[in-house]
C-alpha cells in the first residue's frame, strides 16, 4: 500500500509550466503470522505472512524508481512470529537518513519474536524408576512433557561458561510465566557448599604465593549427597574457584564418592582451586525438590518440572467447592511455558544502515537477541527484550546505532555491547543506549557480563536503570565514553571485588566521563564492592556530580592517577573516596602482571596522538622513559605513584578519606570539600531512596564551598512515545 503526500494535499496537481518538488513516497507493508500469506500484496487487508517476504519487497521497491525511494514501514499484527533462524539484514535492506525503514508493531498489538517452543501435553511422573529418584515431596509435584512428542529433538549441550571462556549459544532452558527457570541444583539457590581442599599432590603457590590446588588433580567437597544421584553422566558444577570475581560451570569429568573428589573436564580456566570457596552441583534429577526446578533427559527426551503453580492436567478435575458448578474462570489457563530452541539471532544486521525494530518482544532464543556488525544509525527501540542465552544486544563496528527506551531482563550474559570507533585515530563510534531498563543480566556467566559492557571511542550510556545484577553495571574500556544520568542498585549480589561501574588496567583509557549518576544499596561478597571502581591503576577518568549513598566504598582510585573527582555526593558510605598505591608496589604479582599489561598497552596506541589528546599522559615518561627511548625496567624501576588526582567540591556524610598501600592523603588534590555534612539535605533519604532525596538545603555550606546543584530530577528513566510509564521503584519489600 502506498501512501503519497504533495504540499499537504493528497493527490497530484500538475499545471502547465509549474514543476513542483515531490516528497520521497513512504511505502506500508503489512505482516501477519495468522492470516496472512506470502502470495498476498502486503497490504492492511491481505498481509504478508512471514518477515522475510516483507525484507525482500522493500528491497524490490527500493529497485524499482516508481516507489520513489522513500520510508518504509513495515507494520508486523499482532502475534508469535516463530523463528527457526535468524532474520537477516544486509547493505541491500537499508533505508537513509531521510527515508528510514521501520519494522514495527501495529498499534495495539503484541509482537513478539521467539526462538523458543511452547510446550504443552504435561502429565504426572508414573515410571517408578524416575519417581524413586525424586524425593517424596517432589513425586506428586514434579510433572514430565514428551519433548519429542513435541516434535523438538535439538536440546543443545551444556558448555563451559564463565570467567575467561568464550560466549557460546547456550543450552535449552525453561521458561515459565515469562520468568526463567533453576535447572535443578544442589544446594538450592540461594545456598553453596564450599571446597573441603584438593589432593595434596596438586598443591602449587598462585601468583600471590597462596596454597592452591591444581585445576587438573580436582578438589574435594564434605558429605555424601552425591551417593543418592543414579546417574553422574550429565553432573556439572558452578563456582567461585579461587576468587570472589571469577566463576565458571564445568562439566564434572569424574567423581570418587568415597574419595569425595571431583576432577573436571579440560581445557581448564586460568584459575586454580582455593579451600573454601563456593560451588554447587547442577544437572541432578534426584535434586529436582522445590517449584521452579527443572530436568531434562537428553536420552529420552523427557522434561521433569515442578511448576511454581499447579498445572491443569489431562484426566485430572479442577478442585472446586462441593456442588458448584464449574465455570471457565474456575480453570484459568496456565501460564506459558517455553522452551528455549533457535541457537542463533533473533535478528542479525551486517552493513545495514537506518534501520529501525519498534515496540517488539524478543524472547528465547540460546544465541544473542540482536546482532549488529557495520553499517550506521540502527535502532532498537522500546521493545522488550528477555529470556536470552547470551546478550541482549550486541553491536560491533559501525557508527551511531543505538538501543533505546528498550527492557532487558533476564539474559544469560550481558544485556548491549556497544563497540565502535577507532582507537587508533579516536574515530569516534557514536553508539549509545538510552532510556533503557536493565535487570537480572549475568544469569549464567555472572562475572563481567553487565547490564551495558563498552569499548573503543566515544560511545553513550545515559538515562538507564539497572539493578539485579550479580557483578558489575556499567563495564568500559577506551576513551572518550560517557556514563551519565543512570541509576544503579543492587548490584554485586553474589560477587567481590566489582564496582557498579568498573574499568582498569589501561594508562591510555583517557577521556571518560561518569557524572551524574545514581548509585545506592549495593551488594558485595568478600572484598565488597564499590561504587566507581578505577581498577589497576586505570587512570584520567572524569567523576563528576554523581550521587553516592549506601555504598561500600564509594569512588574506589586503585592506584590510577590524573582522575577528577568532583562535585559528588556521598552519604553512608564506606569509604567516600579510596585510594592506594599499589603501583609502587614490587611484589611479582604486580611487577609481572599489572605493570606488564600497563607498559604493553601503552604499545598499542600512537602515543604522538595520544599525548597531544590527553596531555596529562605525558607524565608517564619519567616513569616508563619517553616513547621510542629504552624502556625503564629491573632495580632502577620504582613504580608508578598515584599523582595528579585532584578530590573537590565533595559532599559526604559518614567516612570521608580512606588512602593506604604505599598511598597517603597527601598524594591527593584536596579542595573545598564538605566532609561533615550530617545537616546538608532538605530531608532525609526515602525508602526506596530517590535522586530527588539528595537536593542540599539553600543555606548548605557546601553551595560556599562552590559545589553546584545537581540535575537531580534528570537521573534514571524518563518517559517518552517509546516509553509511556515508568516502573515503580522497588523497595525492599517489592524487589524480587
Amino acid at each position: 500500500m502506498i501512501a503519497v503526500w504533495l504540499g499537504g494535499l493528497r493527490g497530484a496537481v500538475l499545471r502547465a509550466g509549474l514543476i513542483l518538488s515531490l516528497p520521497a513516497l513512504a511505502a506500508d507493508l503489512y505482516v501477519s503470522p495468522g492470516t496472512g500469506r506470502d502470495s498476498n500484496p502486503g497490504t492492511r487487508a491481505r498481509p504478508f505472512a512471514t518477515l522475510e517476504r516483507a525484507r525482500d519487497e522493500v528491497r524490490r521497491l527500493r529497485q524499482d524508481r516508481s516507489s520513489g525511494g522513500g520510508p518504509f514501514t513495515i507494520w508486523l499484527g499482532g502475534g508469535d512470529y516463530l523463528r527457526t533462524n535468524a532474520l537477516e539484514l544486509s547493505a541491500a535492506d537499508s533505508g537513509t537518513a531521510r527515508a528510514p525503514v521501520t519494522w514495527r508493531a501495529r498499534k495495539g498489538q503484541a509482537v513478539r519474536l521467539m526462538g523458543g517452543r511452547k510446550l504443552s501435553g504435561f502429565a504426572p511422573v508414573t515410571d517408578p524408576a524416575i519417581l524413586s529418584r525424586l524425593s517424596p515431596n517432589a513425586r506428586t509435584n514434579v510433572v514430565q512433557a514428551d519433548l519429542r512428542a513435541l516434535g523438538i529433538t535439538d536440546f543443545g549441550q551444556m558448555q563451559s561458561r564463565g570467567f575467561s571462556r568464550p560466549l557460546a549459544p547456550a543450552h535449552g532452558e525453561l521458561f515459565y510465566g515469562g520468568r526463567p527457570m533453576t535447572l535443578a541444583r544442589w544446594p538450592n539457590e540461594g545456598h553453596w557448599k564450599h571446597l573441603a581442599g584438593y589432593p595434596e599432590s596438586g598443591a602449587i603457590k598462585n601468583e600471590w604465593g597462596r596454597e592452591v590446588g591444581r585445576l587438573e588433580d580436582g578438589f574435594t567437597y564434605t558429605g555424601d549427597r552425591p551417593r543418592r544421584w543414579a546417574d553422574l553422566s550429565g553432573l556439572w558444577v558452578h563456582g567461585y574457584w579461587a576468587w570472589d570475581w571469577a566463576n565458571s560451570y564445568e562439566r564434572v569429568a569424574a567423581i570418587d564418592r568415597d574419595r569425595r573428589l571431583i576432577r573436571t573436564a579440560a581445557p581448564y580456566g586460568l584459575y586454580s582451586f582455593r579451600k573454601g570457596q563456593r560451588f554447587y552441583f547442577l544437572n541432578v534429577l534426584e535434586e529436582l525438590d522445590q517449584p521452579g526446578e527443572w530436568f531434562l533427559d537428553h536420552g529420552t527426551g523427557r522434561l521433569y518440572f515442578w511448576p511454581p503453580a499447579p498445572l491443569p492436567l489431562p484426566g485430572v478435575e479442577a478442585r472446586r467447592a462441593p456442588g458448584a458448578k464449574l465455570r471457565p474462570s474456575d480453570s484459568p489457563a496456565a501460564p506459558e511455558i517455553l522452551l528455549s530452541v533457535l541457537a542463533e539471532p533473533l535478528l542479525r544486521l551486517t552493513d545495514a544502515s537506518h534501520v529501525t525494530f519498534r515496540g517488539l518482544t524478543l524472547e528465547a532464543t540460546r544465541g544473542n537477541a540482536v546482532e549488529i556488525r557495520g553499517g550506521t544509525s540502527n535502532r532498537i527501540a522500546g521493545c522488550l527484550i528477555r529470556n536470552i542465552g547470551n546478550y541482549g544486544v550486541t553491536i560491533a563496528g559501525g557508527a551511531g546505532h543505538g538501543v533505546q527506551s528498550c527492557d532487558l531482563f533476564d539474559t544469560g550474559d550481558g544485556g548491549v555491547m556497544l563497540d565502535g570507533g577507532d582507537r587508533q585515530t579516536l574515530r569516534p563510534g557514536g553508539h549509545f543506549v538510552e532510556n533503557c531498563h536493565f535487570a537480572r543480566q549475568g544469569r549464567w556467566s555472572k562475572c563481567y557480563v553487565p547490564a551495558v559492557l563498552i569499548s573503543g571511542v566515544d560511545q553513550r550510556a545515559a538515562y538507564n536503570l539497572i539493578h539485579d545484577h550479580p557483578h558489575c553495571a556499567l563495564l568500559f574500556n577506551g576513551n572518550d565514553h560517557c556514563l551519565e544520568f543512570n541509576e544503579i542498585h543492587h548490584i554485586a549480589l553474589e560477587t567481590g571485588d566489582v564496582g557498579a561501574i568498573y574499568t582498569g588496567r589501561d594508562y591510555t583509557s583517557r577521556g571518560n566521563r561518569i557524572r551524574h549518576n545514581f548509585i545506592h544499596d549495593t551488594g558485595g561478597v568478600g572484598m565488597g564492592s564499590m561504587g566507581v571502581y578505577m581498577d589497576d591503576c586505570a587512570s584520567g577518568a572524569g567523576i563528576v556530580g554523581n550521587i553516592f549513598y549506601r555504598v561500600r566504598r564509594a569512588v574506589f582510585l586503585g592506584g590510577g592517577r590524573d582522575h577528577q573527582v568532583l562535585n559528588n555526593i556521598f552519604v553512608d558510605c564506606n569509604y567516600a573516596v579510596e585510594l592506594d598505591g599499589r603501583g609502587l608496589d614490587a611484589s611479582p604479582v604486580w611487577r609481572n602482571m599489572v605493570d606488564n599489561t600497563m607498559r604493553h598497552r601503552l604499545t598499542e596506541v600512537p602515543l604522538s596522538l595520544y599525548r597531544e589528546r590527553y596531555p596529562a599522559l605525558r607524565t608517564l615518561d619519567s616513569y616508563y622513559g619517553p616513547p621510542g627511548g629504552p624502556a625503564l625496567t629491573g632495580p632502577n624501576f620504582q613504580g608508578v605513584p598515584p599523582e595528579h588526582n585532584v578530590v573537590a567540591r565533595n559532599v559526604c556524610v559518614g567516612k570521608w578519606l580512606h588512602a593506604y598501600w604505599h598511598a597517603s592523603p597527601e598524594m591527593i588534590q584536596l579542595e573545598n570539600n564538605l566532609t561533615n555534612a550530617a545537616a546538608a539535605f532538605r530531608r532525609p533519604p526515602g525508602n526506596p531512596p530517590q535522586a530527588r532525596d539528595f537536593a542540599l538545603r539553600r543555606n548548605s555550606p557546601a553551595r560556599d564551598l562552590g559545589f553546584q546543584p545537581l540535575p537531580l530530577d534528570q537521573i534514571g528513566l524518563y518517559r517518552d512515545k517509546l516509553r509511556a510509564r515508568l516502573p515503580a521503584p522497588l523497595s525492599s519489600k517489592t524487589r524480587r
